[in-house]
């Protein structure tokens, strides 16, 4: 079992930066893959960003496509997520998820264990 917690949220300009980190504890990482997902009010829960256990793939959702970047240290136990370029419409709670043997999934279905989210704010 895995344990997740975010940080690295906060208020941003449009057009600024943040790095969320998602740090675990419990079973070692090399075996999850890690997903990021955000949730704003009124809306469902999407997926932003995946990559799977081996590291090796990555999938990134078309609206964040060539401003955020995925990455992990296992021997850090640890994931991130870098955003660029944030625009308003990134506004929203933020959560890392893991998955056992996972590739890189989409779905929030998919992942077994989550994290209670970081609050990520952009302003025009």
């Amino acid at each position: 079992q895995v344990h997740l917690v975010e940080s690295g949220g906060g208020l941003v300009q449009a057009g600024g930066s943040l790095r969320l980190s998602c740090a675990t504890s419990g079973s070692t990482l090399d075996y999850y893959a890690i997903g990021w997902f955000r949730q704003a009010p009124g809306k469902e829960r999407e997926g932003v960003s995946c990559i799977s256990y081996s590291g090796d793939i990555t999938d990134y959702a078309d609206f964040v496509k060539d401003r955020f970047t995925i990455s992990r240290d296992n021997a850090k136990k640890m994931a991130y997520l870098q955003m660029n370029n944030l625009k308003g419409e990134d506004t929203a709670t933020y959560y890392c998820a893991a998955d056992l043997f996972g590739d890189c999934h989409s779905a929030p279905n998919e992942y077994n264990f989550w994290g209670q989210g970081t609050q990520v704010t952009i302003s025009s």
